[in-house]
């Protein structure tokens, strides 16, 4: 596979959008089957994927596999879902069966997705005519700016709380933390409500709460976050207690009455594109100590997708480096995030602090950038490259009109020229794409705190 924009820290570098268009043409060469993966969600909903694939037992079904089964991931991350029909083909409904049984290759997702909607995974086989029917719902979110206002983001590496009154962040501060590494929730408790008392000391009252927090949140509450990973592995019983209901019960000690909205910090990215560009169908990425992403639709609305796209794959190579959490390789979290800095930075030939916090690595790297070492600056030239094949691959699943970049990694110099080589790709390898789809680079101020104050446009104030 010959790239037109190499990334030049990655040579085995193998782009989902690349394979999955190489796949399609092959097929209509060869001619194919239509098939059908249709996925199902909280309160009967459905989004559905319909691809061509080599017809079974023509030499082809590993092929087939191998493909589809990297759709099927993107499709369970980027949507969600406990249910999944495969339509069509009985061989690839057979191996995706095998790989989300309990001990399959996606054990990891099975529970997972049991866990986040609180019912047991199956995959089930269908013909194509009996494909279960799309049934999507959106609803509108965010854009209150009355009254006085608190708005949190909690990310792995820093927290950012902003004060708002009457729409202007009148107060923003920015604090490092360690969630990840604590297994004892008072930690986030005590953090979370020190950063909101700040706010609120520098406003006359606090009629609203809103929280932009890494993780799956369903009616405000933390159904799974990479934030609380030791507490939900070595003291579960917290996690149930403290961890899932720690926003609704921080706000409580504002007021009894005053209204809460949690939202994942990718909804709450794009919320915040769509807010600054007055237009809609915006992905939002933010690049921190994950990859965060979010969308909103034609409509203005947020679709109630999961937007998970640190696991969704974006590299098709199968030496790729492994997420240490999913136990899967080529996923966005290794490739959008300070992970990915981290992992580049021995082939650029800088050490690291072994030591040293991820967060600190990266300040490392950022430092480099300053200094105007080009050790660094190649660093990011790679992750430019990955990011523009990986809005080619995300362009498949969402009609984007926007693409929102922030985060803690996108800042600073090293920010600008992975937008540029991002930009690069979309012109020299999706030129169609590039005619429709704008990459933005929000300022240094709302790229690092912007997610906090758009955070806090999310409550309505009865």
């Amino acid at each position: 596979m010959k790239l037109k924009v190499n990334a030049p820290l990655d040579p085995g570098f193998a782009p989902m959008s690349l394979v999955f268009r190489d796949f399609e043409a092959k097929v209509k060469a060869e001619g194919g089957e239509k098939l059908a993966l249709a996925l199902e969600r909280n309160d009967g909903l459905v989004s559905t994927f319909t691809l061509d694939v080599f017809k079974d037992g023509t030499g082809h079904d590993e092929e087939n596999y191998a493909l589809v089964e990297r759709i099927v991931k993107t499709l369970l991350w980027a949507r969600g879902g406990y249910k999944l029909t495969v339509a069509g083909s009985k061989v690839i409904a057979d191996r995706l069966i095998a790989d989300y049984t309990e001990g399959g290759a996606r054990d990891f997702d099975r529970v997972f997705m049991s866990e986040v909607y609180e019912a047991p995974f199956e995959v089930v086989h269908v013909p194509f005519e009996n494909a279960p029917k799309e049934n999507e719902t959106a609803a509108p979110v965010g854009r209150h700016l009355d009254g006085c206002r608190i708005g949190f983001d909690a990310g792995g590496s820093d927290r950012k709380v902003s004060a708002v009154i009457e729409g202007e962040a009148t107060y923003s501060e920015e604090v490092v933390w360690f969630p990840k590494l604590q297994n004892d929730p008072q930690y986030h408790y005590d953090g979370i409500l020190d950063a909101m008392k700040t706010a609120a000391s520098k406003m006359p009252r606090v009629d609203a709460i809103g929280v932009s927090t890494a993780g799956v949140v369903i009616g405000n509450r933390i159904m799974t976050s990479s934030l609380f990973l030791k507490v939900k592995n070595e003291n579960p019983e917290a996690f149930e207690k403290i961890a899932k209901n720690i926003y609704l019960d921080i706000a409580k000690t504002f007021g009894e009455n005053i209204p809460v909205e949690v939202a994942n910090d990718g909804d709450v990215t794009a919320l915040a594109g769509a807010m600054s560009l007055g237009d809609t169908n915006v992905l939002g990425i933010a690049m921190g100590t994950s990859e965060a992403g979010g969308y909103v639709d034609g409509n203005g609305n947020i679709t109630g997708w999961l937007n998970e796209l640190a696991f969704v794959p974006v590299d098709f190579n199968k030496a790729a480096m492994v997420d240490e959490w999913s136990g899967d390789v080529g996923c966005g979290v290794k490739y959008f995030s300070q992970d990915a800095v981290i992992k580049l930075a021995p082939a650029a030939g800088i050490e690291l602090d072994e030591s040293a916090s991820p967060a600190e690595k990266l300040k490392v790297v950022q430092k480099l950038m300053i200094e105007g070492d080009e050790r660094a600056a190649k660093i990011y030239e790679t992750i430019g490259a990955y990011f523009g094949y990986a809005v080619a691959y995300y362009a498949m699943f969402y009609d984007i009109k926007h693409v929102l970049l922030m985060g803690r990694v996108s800042s600073g110099e090293g920010g600008n020229i992975l937008y540029k080589n991002a930009e690069k790709v979309l012109r020299e390898e999706f030129p169609a794409l590039a005619e429709k789809i704008i990459i933005h680079l929000p300022d240094e101020s709302s790229r690092r705190v912007g997610q906090s104050i758009a955070a806090a446009s999310l409550p309505v104030i009865q």
